[in-house]
């Protein structure tokens, strides 16, 4: 399955952060766009962007503050700390601040004005730079997933698994131990395009944990971290 790649846009401007949003939309990426500083550490808590896409100059901060707060992480908070940054820079923007701001851990800074074909360019090599590859065999203990043949075993014993299932598991295999939130599966696993309530995960993860648990004599593999979402455990 094909997923979209997400982007977290902070942009001040109602006008701007709406003609973004609809252009980068139309270019095939999941947008979710923010006023202010807050909303898109939020965003990048909950919805768990592949990039974030900030303005220099936000009404409760600065995009450098958001930038660092990303990269140092804070108690209680769950957001990739490696989520490329690219800043927008204001139009008095210069060789200073494109520096500070690369030194503060953005991947990169586009001044204003700019083409937004140049900006798209930019999103999509520093994405490139940016996504890993999956491997073509995941395992967490005694769990083993072929991605080659679809093949899941557990402790050397098949596995038959539906294929949302099948998809659910290579997403959480990517990264054993790391809690993915709830919306980051729906949007990455089911390709839902907005945030919203439903019980399709955990229906889902509850037929995956018991057919991997039923195969390895009990151990729990799938692991429902309350109000936050999933993880997969080396059993």
């Amino acid at each position: 399955m094909t997923t979209l790649p997400a982007l977290a846009l902070a942009e001040n401007e109602a006008d701007a952060r709406e003609y973004l949003s609809r252009q980068l939309s139309s270019d095939g990426f999941e947008v979710y766009a923010a006023a202010s500083g807050r909303e898109v550490l939020e965003l990048a808590e909950r919805a768990g962007p592949d990039l974030v896409l900030v303005e220099s100059a936000l009404p409760d901060g600065s995009g450098l503050e958001v930038c660092r707060r990303l990269r140092e992480g804070e108690p209680g908070r769950s957001w990739n700390r490696e989520v490329p940054v690219i800043m927008l820079g204001d139009d008095c923007a210069d060789f200073v601040d494109r520096v500070r701001a690369l030194e503060r851990g953005c991947d990169d800074f586009v001044p204003r004005p700019f083409f937004y074909a140049e900006l798209r360019a930019r999103i999509r090599a520093v994405l490139r730079r940016a996504l890993p590859s999956v491997p073509e065999r995941l395992e967490a203990g005694n769990l083993v997933v072929d991605r080659r043949t679809r093949c899941v075993s557990v402790g050397g014993e098949p596995v038959s698994l539906a294929g949302r299932e099948y998809e659910l598991l290579v997403k959480l295999a990517t990264e054993p131990e790391r809690v993915f939130t709830k919306e980051e599966l729906l949007r990455d696993v089911w390709g839902f395009r907005s945030i919203g309530r439903t019980r399709t995960i955990d229906s889902h993860a509850s037929r995956l944990r018991r057919k991997l648990n039923a195969a390895d004599g009990g151990d729990d593999y799938v692991v429902n971290v309350w109000g936050v979402g999933y993880k997969l455990t080396d059993g």
